[in-house]
């Protein structure tokens, strides 16, 4: 090895540059590079892109109120524009794309009426949707009215849509409460009712003691619309039957005054003032006053409560009742009894007319019918606040054996 001389040794040494693999330089690879380089930088960037649509997707929505919206037919684009339109999204594309990323297309997004809570997410917005969490509305019908009145009332009803073809017949509509969605036919929600009443009255026929003096599953109906009108009291129901069972099986007339009311308006329902004596003589296919037996049908739309007493009464051996002047009645095995019941209302009827004389507020008197008639098997006593179709009575007469 030469020695170098001491500038020599000062300088770096020099070597011969390494020469490039010829793969290196071939154009698939430098293409190939590219491609590798340019996916590098799109799943970067659409990570941050989805890391940002997350974040958006499932932050506190511009709501600041909750809000009702009802979402027609449509595609994810078409919603999400209303939506935006409507107040409750922000971001319609970030919704789209959240709604795609949950699998939900088109068909996938129910439509209906939606309640959306404040500042919801858009997230919590699409699972809304994509669950079919429709907004239920309520429509309570209460026991005793008549087919005409619930009519009105589902035509009253601004949520339920289409007309009511005819009113369907006395007795074959269950008055409950029932859920429903915006959109549903009157004529669907009639079906419903009917389909639960036929439902409750076979269940209830089924289980029906041995020994009724009544036939049929409508007759069933009949009697039991009957004891719906007759008293608004639960714990009576069952006495109340027992009551015209009796009166069945000793062929004696079942006297009730609402068959009477029945056959003056009938499916309006209610008189609108007391009965007159002309009117309990008065012939109509349902006054029980006159006719024998049970009348051609019900008088009204009687509940489950009520169909159950008729299919199970008490057992005793009570063929009169009479209201009692406190809102309930008083029963009676024999007509001596029932007469002493009688005496009794209206010595209350008396004290309550005298009452402001003495200078105390008067209660209620039991309304009269302006002449005495025969005593009826059943005054009616005065109706749960929840069932409209009251009515005015002929309440406590002088007793006479019925014929």
């Amino acid at each position: 090895m030469t020695p170098k001389s001491p500038r020599a040794a000062l300088e770096p040494e020099r070597f011969a540059a390494p020469k490039r693999s010829k793969r290196a330089k071939h154009p698939i690879v430098v293409i190939g590079n590219a491609i590798f380089t340019l996916i590098l930088l799109l799943t970067l960037g659409v990570g941050g892109v989805v890391f940002w649509g997350k974040q958006r997707f499932d932050a506190p929505g511009p709501l600041a109120a909750d809000k009702t919206v009802n979402i027609p037919r449509g595609g994810v684009r078409d919603i999400a524009e209303m939506l935006a339109r409507e107040g409750v999204i922000n971001d319609p594309w970030v919704f789209i794309g959240g709604a795609l990323a949950l699998k939900a297309r088109g068909e996938d997004l129910k439509f209906g009426e939606y309640q959306f809570p404040k500042r919801a997410s858009l997230r919590d917005v699409a699972e809304t949707i994509i669950e079919g969490k429709v907004v239920q509305h309520q429509l309570t019908l209460a026991e005793g009215l008549t087919s005409e009145q619930i009519v009105a009332r589902l035509l009253e009803n601004n949520v339920l849509s289409g007309n009511i073809r005819e009113i369907p017949r006395e007795g074959t509509l269950l008055p409950e409460s029932y859920k429903f969605t915006r959109g549903m036919t009157r004529e669907q929600m009639i079906q419903r009712m009917q389909q639960a009443q036929a439902r409750v009255v076979k269940e209830v026929w089924d289980r029906r003691v041995a020994d009724l003096p009544i036939k049929s599953p409508e007759q069933l109906v009949t009697m039991a619309s009957i004891i719906e009108k007759e008293t608004g009291k639960p714990e009576e129901r069952t006495r109340v039957a027992a009551v015209f069972m009796n009166r069945l099986k000793q062929n004696m007339r079942l006297q009730s005054d609402p068959t009477i009311i029945y056959g003056l308006v009938g499916g309006k329902g209610a008189l609108g003032r007391p009965i007159m004596k002309s009117e309990i003589e008065q012939p109509t296919p349902y006054n029980t006053y006159v006719i024998q037996g049970l009348p051609p049908g019900p008088i009204a739309n009687p509940g489950r409560a009520s169909l159950e007493a008729a299919s199970s009464p008490a057992r005793t051996k009570e063929l009169f009742f009479v209201a009692d002047g406190t809102g309930g009645h008083a029963f009676a095995d024999n007509l001596d009894q029932h007469n002493k019941n009688v005496a009794r209302l209206r010595a209350i009827e008396q004290g309550q007319k005298e009452a402001p004389a003495s200078g105390a507020p008067a209660a209620p008197a039991a309304s009269a019918a302006p002449a005495p008639a025969p005593a009826p098997a059943a005054k009616p006593a005065p109706r749960n606040p929840q069932n409209t179709g009251a009515r005015t009575s002929v309440q406590g007469q002088s007793g006479a054996q019925p014929q």
